[in-house]
């Protein structure tokens, strides 16, 4: 069982395939879907969370896609989750005296360890662990 969502997992794939694919232009939607094997509509609000934060740069028309907005070292994977599925403890209106004594402080704690270690991992890296697996992996960048 992952800790991680699919939806986490789907955004941080998603910014590194931008960021390995972007080197001659921005990357289609579309593309990005095909390699994913999933339909453009799925990536669409996924992709533009991550416009609205800053990460991607989104460029209209027809040969418009999206690209990394910043240096893909100062971009980590704790910046990617946070914005795809957020980050903090869902609110709850009332709080059992346990939940709020002890459940919440020591998930709270947990999850700050979680996303420090996630903020280690940077785009940047994960691009260089791309491209030396590609020969070792047939059709690691093409559609599935």
């Amino acid at each position: 069982m992952s800790i991680l969502s699919r939806r986490g997992r789907l955004a941080i794939a998603a910014v590194v395939d931008i960021a390995v694919h972007a080197v001659d232009g921005p990357v289609s939607a579309k593309a990005l879907a095909a390699r994913h094997n999933l339909p453009p509509r799925h990536l669409e609000p996924l992709l533009q969370a991550l416009v609205r934060s800053g990460i991607l740069r989104g460029l209209r028309g027809p040969r418009g896609g999206y690209d990394v907005a910043r240096d893909r070292a100062k971009i980590t994977c704790g910046d990617i989750v946070r914005t795809a599925v957020g980050s903090g403890i869902d609110e709850i209106d009332t709080l059992s005296p346990l939940m709020e004594a002890i459940i919440v402080p020591a998930m709270a704690e947990a999850e700050h360890d979680y996303f420090a270690r996630l903020d280690r991992i940077s785009v940047a890296e994960l691009c260089a662990k791309t491209q030396e697996a590609v020969e070792a992996i047939p059709g690691l960048l093409e559609p599935a």
